[in-house]
């Protein structure tokens, strides 16, 4: 079997192979947003992919291509929200003014229901090509209520419960922020050193000015100059181990998550560890 994973560079009869061994789908989603001077502006959907790659090589499935767009531009945006962004607009050189409300062609909450119709539409298309879990995987934390809500929505089709797909949703730093004080943040040592592992040729730290000097558009409990490619693949490591759990108990025990309001419960996996 190949050892590429990702769907749209594999040929069908090696997609059927992967499909029919695990018929899982991760569909990473992220954005286009300033992730500090040092990092590159794909880094959420970059890490959603490598992180959905690698899951698929630990536990099998394939990989969708990453999403960059559609979410919204007026809320939860670096440029549109951070309390610097004009410093954010003036090193882009671009107006502050391009990312008001009255700049974008539709509301806040109209872009956020497209959003979640379009990640509805790929989940079906997943369905379509005989998948029988949907894992939507968000780089960018704000998506993860999205694509909550879209798998709830989706899970809700009869035809999803009955024959179809089964719906999940998850960002990294949740599923290990117990093991992690440090876990989750933006541009910070936790997204850093995540893009240190996946892409190392995007990081450039000695752009960072000294510590003790403002951070634009950066920060969180670890210091990005902090940052190690190390580090970055064993968190990188311990998410995908739980996501990888938490995706193969939904496809092998599909009916306890049927129950209404059980499709995104999580953890139950852990029951059968324990009794094992």
């Amino acid at each position: 079997m190949s050892d590429e994973v990702r769907y749209h560079m594999l040929r069908p009869d090696q997609i059927v192979s992967r499909r029919k061994a695990c018929p899982v789908v991760y569909i990473p989603i992220g954005t286009l947003e300033w992730h500090g001077l040092h990092n590159a502006v794909g880094a959420d959907s970059l890490q959603a992919e490598g992180i959905a790659i690698r899951c698929a090589q630990k536990g099998g499935g394939l990989v969708f291509p990453p999403l960059y767009y559609g979410e919204s531009r007026l809320e939860c945006l670096m440029e549109a929200s951070a309390q610097d962004r004009h410093l954010i607009a003036e090193k882009m050189e671009l107006p502050p003014d391009n990312f008001l409300p009255e700049r974008m062609p539709f509301s806040a909450t109209e872009q956020v229901f497209q959003y979640e119709k379009l990640l509805l539409h790929i989940l079906a298309e997943a369905e379509s090509l005989g998948f029988r879990v949907g894992v939507l995987v968000a780089g960018h934390y704000p998506l993860i209520d999205h694509a909550r809500s879209a798998a709830l929505l989706f899970n809700k089709r009869q035809y999803s419960r009955s024959v179809g797909m089964l719906a999940w949703a998850f960002v990294d730093h949740l599923l290990v922020a117990d093991q992690y004080e440090v876990a989750g943040d933006h541009a910070g040592g936790w997204e850093t050193s995540h893009m240190m592992a996946l892409h190392p040729d995007t990081v450039k730290l000695d752009v960072l000015p000294p510590r003790g000097e403002l951070l634009i558009g950066a920060g969180g409990k670890m210091d990005p100059r902090d940052s190690s490619a190390e580090f970055g693949n064993e968190i990188i490591d311990a998410a995908v181990d739980i996501a990888v759990k938490e995706t193969l108990h939904r496809l092998e025990n599909r009916r306890m998550y049927h129950g209404h309001g059980r499709s995104l419960g999580e953890g139950l996996w852990r029951e059968k560890e324990t009794l094992s």
